[in-house]
């Protein structure tokens, strides 16, 4: 290996930045041609027009974007997906291919300075291809020779526990399934995933509030509510079609309040894609009030709105509490009440930069209504007191008893399409006993108990080199983790990293001794196996377990499926398995016997998933029944504002997307609904902030974030005047992951605090 060094961050140029007036509508006529000419342009016109007729559809596949459900019975003809829905099929179904020699002709030293986004333009990885140790270029390897290799390292490590088995979202139920399976009959539950850096403050909060970590709503339930709280969200941007619901909740006589750092086009005015007769209008006014909360104020507005709901039941009693349900179905009412006494209006108002009359407008909406619905994302779940923020939500549902009823309840908008489908399957460090007594009834052999690394402490284990070999299934750990140059460091101590891949992302380049890239089919393809073609199952956000067929040729011979990889690798680990691995890959419905077996709310697997739409999984919060809590009833819980002070010169930072962007993965440089296009590397600022700084529009700065004594640097980004409370701030990632802090995680959770990082601001 050369002595070049291998980027972990992406390049610093500025690629010429264009600013456009902020629009004044979502999707609509732009949205459609924007997701036409992505589509066409990677795919070519017919096989483009194929992708999108199957996109989300009954017999379909389903989209490897979000995670937001589809429709129960009719699907919509013209578009059952979203502007980043099409760009993630485009980019999965791309024309463009990178074989062998492309990787013989490209070093990784080379493709570590291209941008995210060439790296990610590059196309579908086409064989599986090994980075042997002192090499600058992968070369092509066998499939036999990859699994020998994994299980010669995994079989030679000092423990099962030096290894690190990450899981991405978009992995689907049975390829997940047998990957728990494999890792815990290997003997470790390090099975860290990304739900551990984004919605696991949702699960730790909702599990330990109402008994479940999944969400408690349906999407019908929109065409019911009285009123939808969206905070901590940008569904125009990051789940474009939540905004045909919410839609309907308007259409229904329904409010909406949006909570937000950030004013989003999407949630202002919107257009429907789905009907031809409103793509010329003005559009849909969504939002009936914005609260432009301060980054990490959450906690300190909902507080306030509390003790003002609190204030007018002591004056009219019996007007604003559900007394019924309180006595019925919760704990620790009075606990509650008292703790919120302790704060003072006067000293949270300034944590949420509102005024006390916009909080008061907000509080009578929700006093006047009890079918309501909060749903949120990562503005609330990557903060050090993220898991308070969920709580103090669930505390408000409580007092309403908004929850449990048709139109009211809990909607935490998951990310990846099948996320919350790995966590079901067992995709989780932390496995509870009755899950791993199950393992063990069905399959024999003694499952692990103790807990394993979650995603930071994974981080930690190999920057230590107490972890020597990394196998990611799916995903770009590099790109997606914090603190960039302690994670490369991390991944740079193992002997072996193993990436299962679709396509070329950053963490193909930085690696361990040996690194192996494993090109898996994506979820558009045929899957073929010894029985006929196949399909696979994932779960939505709202706990709807349905199938997934895709329709096309694979992007090459050479590509396996995730199950058939997984059973590769354990064929090739266990001399004598005791699993019949290979079997399980002729027909899947064998992997779903086992699921069925294992896993609670399965029954009839394969006989339900076959009907059209799916079937729902079992909800106890959903039925209104909070028997699973530690009290056995819904738990009012205290919950601690930030503690985080600003200096005069410092300022509060998030990390967020771009519209041309779905987590790590870059589909073009534009934010239109920002007013940015062709440019990543901007920082949004308050105007009255830039001209404290001496700063004017487009000048270039260097961020520096600070933490505990230590300070990280990401070079050069332009100034961009924003709508943005004061002393806040907001970059996209993975950019500004380099500014993270790994040991600044949220309490409980340990999610990365990627939306409270303190930095300042030097002209560069």
């Amino acid at each position: 290996m050369s002595d070049k060094k291998i980027h972990a961050q992406p390049p610093e140029d500025l690629t010429g930045i264009k600013l456009i007036d902020i629009p004044k509508k979502a999707v609509g006529t732009k949205a459609i041609k924007s997701a036409l000419n992505h589509v066409f342009s990677e795919t070519g016109v017919s096989k483009g027009i194929s992708l999108l007729q199957n996109i989300n559809q009954i017999n379909g596949f389903d989209c490897p974007g979000c995670a937001w459900p589809d429709p129960d019975e009719k699907r919509a003809f013209l578009a059952e997906y979203c502007e980043n829905g099409a760009k993630a099929v485009a980019e999965e179904a791309t024309k463009n291919r990178v074989s062998p020699l492309f990787f013989a002709t490209h070093s990784v030293q080379e493709m570590s300075e291209w941008s995210d986004f060439k790296i990610g333009k590059s196309g579908r990885i086409t064989h599986p291809m090994i980075l042997r140790e002192g090499s600058d270029n992968y070369e092509e390897v066998s499939w036999q020779d990859a699994f020998n290799l994994i299980g010669k390292e995994l079989n030679i490590l000092n423990s099962p526990n030096d290894g690190i088995f990450y899981t991405s979202g978009r992995t689907s139920n049975e390829a997940a399934f047998l990957y728990q399976l494999f890792v815990r009959q290997f003997g470790t539950n390090n099975l860290p995933d990304c739900s551990n850096m984004c919605h696991e403050s949702s699960g730790s909060a909702l599990s330990e509030t109402l008994g479940i970590g999944k969400g408690s709503v349906t999407l019908d339930d929109f065409n019911h509510a009285d009123l939808v709280i969206v905070i901590g969200q940008n569904p125009g941007t990051n789940h474009p079609r939540m905004l045909t619901a919410l839609k309907d909740t308007k259409k229904n006589g329904g409010k909406i309040m949006t909570i937000n750092p950030l004013p989003e086009v999407g949630l202002m005015n919107y257009v429907d894609p789905q009907n031809p007769l409103k793509w010329l209008g003005s559009g849909d006014k969504l939002t009936d009030l914005f609260l432009q909360v301060k980054i990490n104020g959450d906690v300190a507005l909902l507080k306030i709105i509390l003790k003002l709901m609190k204030e007018k039941e002591d004056e009219q009693p019996n007007t604003v509490f559900n007394h019924q349900f309180i006595k019925e179905k919760t704990h620790g009412i009075d606990q509650f009440l008292n703790e919120l006494d302790n704060y003072t209006i006067d000293e949270l108002l300034p944590q949420t930069g509102l005024t006390i009359e916009s909080i008061k407008e907000a509080t009578e909406l929700i006093i006047n209504n009890d079918k309501i619905i909060i749903c949120w994302a990562m503005g609330l779940t990557q903060h050090k007191n993220a898991v308070d923020n969920i709580r103090e939500l669930v505390n408000l549902l409580l007092l309403k008893g908004s929850i449990g009823k048709k139109g009211a309840g809990t909607c935490p908008v998951r990310g990846h399409s099948n996320v919350q489908g790995d966590r079901t399957m067992g995709i989780w460090e932390k496995p509870k006993d009755s899950f791993l007594d199950n393992l063990e009834k069905e399959f024999s052999f003694n499952a692990p108990r103790k807990h394993g690394y979650d995603v930071v402490a994974a981080i930690e284990a190999m920057h230590n080199k107490k972890a020597k070999v990394f196998i990611g299934m799916g995903g770009n750990f590099i790109s997606a983790t914090p603190d960039t140059e302690y994670t490369a460091e991390a991944l740079r101590n193992c002997d072996l990293t193993v990436h299962v891949s679709t396509k070329l992302n950053r963490s193909h380049l930085v690696h361990g001794k040996q690194a192996l890239i494993l090109p898996c089919l994506g979820r558009s393809e045929k899957d073929i196996q010894e029985s006929g073609e196949q399909f696979v199952s994932v779960e939505n956000s709202m706990g709807v377990v349905h199938k997934s067929s895709g329709h096309l040729s694979p992007a090459s011979t050479k590509l396996l499926s995730e199950p058939a990889i997984v059973a590769g690798i354990a064929e090739a680990t266990f001399t004598n398995p005791t699993i019949k691995w290979n079997s399980l890959i002729t027909n899947y419905d064998l992997i779903r016997n086992k699921i069925e077996a294992t896993i609670p709310g399965f029954d009839n697997y394969n006989q339900r998933v076959r009907k059209k739409g799916g079937f729902y999984l079992p909800n106890n919060a959903r039925e209104n029944n909070y028997s699973p809590t530690l009290t056995g009833k819904a738990n009012f819980t205290t919950n601690l504002p930030s503690d985080i002070s600003l200096e005069n010169n410092q300022y509060m930072l998030m990390t967020i997307r771009t519209h041309d962007q779905y987590n790590t993965t870059i589909y073009g440089l534009n934010d239109r609904y920002r007013g940015i296009l062709n440019e990543r590397r901007v920082v949004f600022m308050n105007p009255d902030d830039m001209k404290s700084q001496g700063l004017a529009k487009l000048d270039r700065v260097n961020l520096i974030s600070h933490f505990q004594g230590e300070k990280r640097i990401a070079n050069g980004f332009l100034v961009i005047p924003y709508s943005i409370p004061k002393q806040c701030t907001a970059t996209y990632f993975p950019e500004a992951n380099v500014l993270v802090p790994i040991q600044s995680k949220a309490r409980i959770s340990h999610t990365p605090a990627s939306k409270t990082v303190i930095i300042t601001v030097e002209k560069s």
